[in-house]
């Protein structure tokens, strides 16, 4: 249990109002210490006293380390008695005080004092107690008889309703304090979730396809709408979606992610809805599922593609109705759960095709979400790498490495078919093999690697034929490889190349260079 932050409740509202109502009707003040007695929460230079001769007495150094030895001891009774609390005369003061515990988890973490009352009708004889004890700490007459008259018997009817108020300033302590430890609680678990990657507004790449993706990301974070992502295999379309849901208003809810191709459809379905005791052969009791799991939060369906036609209709009606039904229950459960969905496939073909519904399609499709493979975003492999060798080296504890520029060629000329997940594997791997040199050279990188480096040189073999279409061909290839590495940035291959970009766009037309056909 982490310690209570006594500042935080000098200035919280509750605790303020419930101190202005002791104060107005029995002239009482309340002050908090620690579980070893020690004034905790307040100035006493800056309180305004309900009494006068209670803010005189806290101040003094002897008086504080007596209550603290007081409430020392109460405490210690309290934890052997059944008793709430402990009201009892404080005979440095001469008045009486009631000690309320603040209890956590079964630990005394403090407590609350009130102080300033009589408990006894000898009104008379403790007045002229208080008036001696005052005065032999050295406290002026004028205060000492502005001080008596707010000085109250508080009879058995009072006493009760005195006891709630100050219990309930406790029980406030309590409640707040849960409240702090559960939201910084929140907040760690949260820092650790996402780290630097998940935020996405420090995801790694400048390139301008990443750009347009962080530009569409900000615009959708108010949003609760369904969110497909669609993104060849490794460019990262999970920490899009903890992005989504972490930049959301439901990101302090739970965020759930299920793989549609990890089980078949009667496992799958299991995990998605949950199911019901003795409802298939193993179902030894009722279970939980994952969309009851996300209410109020966010699911992640990852390759949702993969989903039978039969699941389909199932996903279908949580879309539609927010409502699904256990594997063996009879009754239907309400969930309230943003999805976001990720593929790697053509959801728009699978629909002509008649593998994919076009209702779930078009449910799913709200908000799409296109993820650039490393192909498009070649501007960000020198950033990308460099975040990789940083992390890896960090694991491993050895000295950052970087790359040679003859290296980060041949990562340029590279299609990286696996994107950023391959990127990162590379990494890792050179991290390994440079063993202690700190400089990544091309013969440390994979063979598949440099053997794509080789092929994509324009090598001017062609002897033979018409110079004009040798010419062409060595045109066209650097063009295509210029397309490749640039990320298809024509302003800045036509500066490379030293041609205008409208002439290059009319090469790129000449020789059917266009994104889409490259991609293929």
């Amino acid at each position: 249990m982490s310690m209570i932050n006594w500042d935080e409740f000098e200035h919280i509202h509750v605790i303020k109002k419930l101190r202005h109502i002791l104060g107005a009707w029995w002239n009482c003040d309340i002050i908090f210490t620690d579980e070893r007695g020690h004034l905790k929460g307040f100035d006493t230079a800056k309180m305004a006293w309900a009494n006068p001769a209670v803010g005189y007495l806290c101040s003094k150094e002897s008086a504080q380390a007596n209550l603290g030895e007081m409430v020392a001891k109460t405490i210690d009774d309290l934890r052997q008695s059944d008793n709430r609390f402990s009201m009892r005369k404080w005979d440095m003061a001469g008045w009486d005080i009631g000690i309320f515990p603040i209890v956590i988890e079964n630990d005394f973490m403090g407590t609350v004092i009130a102080m300033g009352f009589f408990k006894e009708n000898n009104f008379q004889v403790r007045l002229s107690e208080v008036r001696e004890r005052l005065a032999a700490f050295g406290c002026s007459n004028e205060m000492i008889e502005k001080s008596l008259p707010k000085f109250k018997h508080l009879d058995d009817p009072e006493r009760n309703h005195f006891c709630e108020l100050v219990d309930l300033v406790a029980q406030e302590v309590v409640t707040l304090h849960l409240e702090i430890t559960r939201r910084e609680d929140r907040i760690r678990e949260l820092n650790k979730e996402l780290g630097s990657r998940y935020k996405y507004d420090n995801m790694i790449g400048k390139s301008k396809p990443m750009q347009s993706l962080y530009s569409l990301l900000d615009k959708i974070k108010t949003a609760d709408s369904t969110v497909l992502i669609n993104g060849e295999n490794g460019t990262g379309k999970e920490l899009i979606a903890k992005a989504i849901h972490y930049n959301s208003h439901r990101k302090d809810k739970t965020f759930v992610i299920q793989n549609c191709s990890a089980f078949n459809d009667n496992l799958l379905e299991s995990e998605l809805f949950g199911h019901m005791k003795g409802s298939f052969t193993g179902a030894l009791k009722d279970k939980k599922g994952l969309f009851e799991m996300a209410d109020k939060g966010t699911f992640f369906l990852d390759e949702i593609g993969d989903t039978s036609p039969t699941m389909q209709v199932k996903l279908l009606r949580v879309l539609q109705e927010g409502t699904f039904m256990p594997v063996g229950s009879t009754e239907q459960r309400k969930v309230d759960v943003r999805i976001v969905a990720a593929t790697n496939k053509n959801l728009k073909e699978m629909v002509e095709q008649g593998t994919f519904r076009e209702d779930l399609y078009y449910r799913l499709n709200v908000i799409n979400i296109r993820v650039p493979p490393m192909r498009e975003r070649k501007e960000d492999i020198p950033i990308l790498a460099e975040y990789f060798l940083q992390k890896t080296s960090e694991v491993t504890g050895g000295q950052k490495r970087t790359l040679t520029k003859r290296a980060l060629e041949k990562l340029y000329d590279y299609a990286w078919p696996g994107n950023v997940r391959e990127l990162q594997n590379e990494m890792e791997r050179v991290v390994v093999l440079a063993g202690e040199e700190n400089k990544i050279i091309p013969e440390m990188l994979s063979p598949k690697i440099l053997e794509a480096g080789e092929k994509s040189k324009v090598q001017g073999a062609r002897l033979q034929g018409r110079l004009k279409d040798a010419l062409e061909e060595l045109e066209r290839d650097m063009i295509r490889e210029g397309l490749r590495r640039t990320g298809w940035n024509k302003s800045k291959l036509a500066k490379e190349l030293g041609i205008s970009r409208a002439g290059l766009i009319m090469k790129v037309e000449k020789y059917g260079l266009d994104k889409r056909k490259m991609a293929r």
